[in-house]
Order: structure tokens, then sequence, then C-alpha cells
């Protein structure tokens, strides 16, 4: 796939058909871009559950043309309960299962709040809209996805004894094959529920109390007190300015931040352009020192050692850039850091355009699905450290580190770009091919998305950290990164999941809309 589709109407892409469709549709019956976003959230998590689903977190970037634009934290805290004592007899807090069931799910009051945005932008749309092809597929089906197929065998060993999991997403104990249906009756009934009662029942109605006796009755430290207490944030985003464009994305917990650095750093180091090992290069050396940054300083936003916007001061991006070796790559034994999501972008008519990304953390999330909601619920608090002087401590409502991050442009010439991935680590990385590709480059959007592309370290579904490149890079780019110190591996695929799930949409100043999505998911780039 090379082709960019375009339109004039608006555009949403996500990395499955069914959500760009809903989100598509919401615009086509007059509703703006948070309003498809909702939509397409809801419909994704029904049909993609190993990457999402709606018992995880969110973050938003929005941008409405004249104004600045704004960040949406729907990252969800630590329980009341989440100690190191609870996970007393536990080096580490557990993987699967209800005990990595430790923060309350954030991503719907993010809806809730982003609708409130909507409203007073004109938005109308009834939640039993916006819900409605969420409600549909939940009800009736979706067909399994080859992806979906892939990780639950990868991981059904694994996730098996969760609660919940084997009667929602197995079939005689199996995983189930691809193409075939899923059915989850109990997630319809709790999403018309939501659209019949307001979102906010997720957190301080009828849902959360259900939602909360579940928990605790299967070992979580999630109580009701703390769905209560809990209120998706408005956040001033990370920026960074370019010769071009300006760069915006989101603070702490997330890393946000090393997606900044990376292109920052790599664009003041004047690397050869266009597809070149000098290229690669230095786009892999600037990220692995984003990502000691990152790892030095993010964590719960109440416990950031410095405020992370100076991180990208020019003086401290100049004492970075200049680590840098063109010559010879970093020895990299750092510890990566795994992650299943998604990533959707919207832009509507008017040019307002969102960046989203929803995710449960890993494949499956804790794989605790709970049994009157049918609600799965995310891992993410499996971040903390049990280590009281760790930088990322468990605490009571400390947030999690987050490999969540979607991305902003606003070009000189007053183009809107949102761009973004899912996958871990991946996801500052495809970032910064996504964008030097499109804006650096030169090269359609399409064609910047469906390119060969390249993983340092693991991502989801990875065990090694390694250079990883796609099975289409010249012989002659490998020699030469190996040459240059990287330890380089070819993957078997020319379009690899591995390297995660990427789409993008451009919105020009004449009111054009490009969109793009990834040949390596189930997407689809849907205009009107």
């Amino acid at each position: 796939m090379i082709h960019t589709r375009r339109s004039y109407g608006g555009m949403c892409v996500a990395p499955h058909h069914l959500a760009a469709e809903a989100g598509r549709d919401v615009l086509k019956e007059g509703g703006n871009a948070v309003e498809a976003m909702v939509a397409a959230a809801a419909t994704i998590a029904v049909a993609y559950p190993h990457m999402n689903a709606i018992g995880g977190d969110g973050f938003w970037l929005i941008h409405e043309p004249g104004k600045a634009p704004m960040a949406l934290d729907a990252c969800g805290p630590a329980a009341g309960l989440a100690t190191p004592a609870y996970y007393a007899g536990h080096d580490t807090i557990p993987e699967r299962g209800p005990l990595a069931a430790l923060t309350v799910a954030g991503t719907v009051g993010g809806w809730q709040k982003a609708l409130e945005l909507a409203r007073r932008w004109g938005g109308n749309l009834p939640l039993t809209c916006l819900l409605g092809d969420a409600v549909h597929h939940a009800r009736h089906g979706v067909a399994i996805s080859k992806s979906q197929q892939t990780l639950t065998t990868r991981h059904r060993d694994a996730l098996f004894g969760s609660p919940g999991f084997a009667e929602a997403f197995l079939v005689d104990g199996e995983a189930p094959a691809e193409g075939s249906r899923l059915r989850q009756p109990r997630l319809a009934t709790t999403l018309e529920h939501l659209a019949a009662a307001g979102l906010d029942d997720f957190y301080r109605g009828e849902l959360a109390s259900s939602m909360a006796g579940d928990l605790e009755a299967l070992g979580s430290p999630l109580r009701q007190a703390d769905f209560a207490d809990y209120h998706a944030q408005w956040v001033t985003p990370l920026e960074v300015v370019l010769k071009e464009a300006t760069l915006y994305n989101l603070p702490a917990p997330t890393q946000g931040i090393a997606s900044l650095l990376i292109l920052a750093l790599y664009e003041r180091l004047e690397a050869a352009e266009g597809n070149s090992a000098a290229t690669l290069h230095g786009l892999i050396e600037a990220t692995k020192r984003a990502f000691l940054l990152r790892d030095r300083y993010v964590t719960d936003p109440g416990r950031l050692p410095l405020e992370l916007q100076r991180l990208l001061d020019e003086d401290n991006l100049a004492r970075e850039a200049a680590e840098i070796d063109m010559q010879k790559a970093l020895p990299w034994p750092h510890e990566p850091v795994p992650g299943d999501t998604i990533w959707m972008g919207t832009v509507d008519g008017a040019g307002r355009a969102v960046s989203f990304i929803q995710s449960i953390f890993w494949e499956f999330g804790s794989g605790v699905v709970l049994p009157e909601s049918g609600v799965l619920w995310q891992n993410r608090g499996i971040s903390f450290s049990l280590e009281a002087d760790s930088l990322r401590g468990l605490g009571p409502g400390r947030k999690p580190f987050h490999t969540l991050n979607p991305a902003l442009a606003r070009f000189r010439d007053g183009r809107t770009m949102v761009y973004g991935t899912m996958g871990g680590e991946g996801q500052p990385q495809t970032q910064a091919a996504l964008f030097s590709r499109y804006a650096f480059q030169g090269e359609s959007l399409q064609q910047a998305v469906t390119a060969p592309r390249w993983l340092l370290g693991r991502t989801w579904g990875e065990n090694t950290t390694s250079l990883k490149l796609e099975s289409r890079f010249y012989p002659s780019m490998v020699a030469k990164l190996r040459a240059l110190g990287h330890e380089v591996e070819v993957l078997e695929e020319a379009f690899s999941d591995t390297m995660g799930h990427a789409g993008g949409i451009v919105h020009h100043q004449d009111g054009l809309i490009e969109g793009a999505h990834d040949p390596r998911s189930d997407g689809g780039a849907a205009g009107c």
C-alpha cells in the first residue's frame, strides 16, 4: 500500500478498519473530531481486545485551528491499598492476574472529558450514536484478527489462569482461529449501560460499584473509592521547535519526552537525508540518548526530579547531540520496556485534529475479565517497582510509567499532522521514522508509513534487544550498520507486526486532508 488517502470532509485512521469506519461515520453525521474519536475508541476496544480495552488508559492531543494544542491525561493512578506491603512475599508485582490489576482504568474518563470540549465546539451527538458501533460489534461479533490469534496462542499459558480470560477469549481452552467470530455480550450490555447512564457511571455509578466489587472479590487492591476519586486531567503538552515545525507530545508519566528528543537531536546531527545508513544510524543513536534521559527522569508527575520541558532547551539538546558519534554505535545493554496499544487519529472538516492512544499495557493486560461487566482490565501498574528507593516505586495514588505517547506537529506552512503507533519502546522510534520521512525526506504520507522500519530493543512479542530490520532493507545498508557497530537482526518478514501499527493524518491549509494507515495492521484510513 503506497497511495495516500485524500478527502476534504474529514478523516479517521485506525489500526482496525471497523474503528476507522466508526469514526468516519460520525464525521458524516456532522460530528467533530473528538466525537469521531470516541466512536473509534469504543469500537477498537471491542475489535482489538489484545491491544486495548475500556479497562485501560488513554492520552489525547487535540488541536483546534488558531489555538495552542491541548493535552489530556486519562491515566488512572494506583489504588489506595497499592503499597509494597500489599505485595508482601513478592519481589515484583505479578505480571498477570488480579494483583496486576492495581490501577484505575482512565480511558473512559478521557472520553468524558474530551466530549466536554466537543460540546463547546457545538457537538451534540448522543452517546447512543457514538457507542453504537461498539455495542453492535460486541453483541454480534467481530472476526478474530491474525494478530489476536497469534498473541493469544503465544501467551495462552501465562493468561489462562487470569479470572475470566479463558471464558472470554479462548475456545475449548485454545486460541480462536483467525476469522472466527468473537462475541462479547457482557461488554455489549456494559457499553449500552454507559450510553444510557452516561460515562460518569464508570466511576461514580452502578457500573463503578459492580466493577469495584468484582475486582475486590478477585483479589485486586482496587476499591470503589479509587474509582470515585478519579478524573481525567487537562495537562500542558511538551513541545520542541524544529526548523519546519513545532512538535507536541504528552508529559509525564508518558515517554513523550523521548519522542520529541529523538527528532530534535536528529535534526541537529545534520545526518545524510534519504534512506541511508547515516540516516538510520543518526536516528538510532538519538534514540539511545533519548531513552537514557527518559529512564533517568520520567515517573509519576508529582515525583519528577526536574521539569521535563528543560530537557528540550537548546543548551541541553546541543550537549546531547554532541555526545552522538556518527561513526560508531553506542553499546546498548539498556533494558527495554514492552507494551501493546493502539494509536488513532481524526481530523474533521473544520481542521480540528486529534491524536489519540489507548492501551492495556501488555497483550490482554492483566488478563482479568470482570465477571459481571465483561471488562478486561489493564496491567499498567506492573511498571511500578516494589523497591522503596526506586524512581518508579509503588505508592497509593501514583501514576505508572507509560509508553503511550500520541504525537502532533504544526508546520510553519500551516499544515497540522497527527501521527503515532503502538508498540512499547517502538513508539518513539516509529514516530521518528514517520515524521523524518515525511517532513525531512519529502516522502508521501503513505510511503512514510509503508517504508521498511527498524526497532532498537524489545517491543511487543519480542525478547531480544538487537537492532531489528525488516527484510526489505538492502543488504548493503545492513552491512554498513554492522560496520558502525550495531548488533543487527534482519527479520524474515517484509512487513512485521514487531514494527507496530502506525498511522498519520495531515490537514493542509486549503482544507485537503491526507491519511495513511499501516499495512502491518488490520487498519484503515477512512475519509468523507
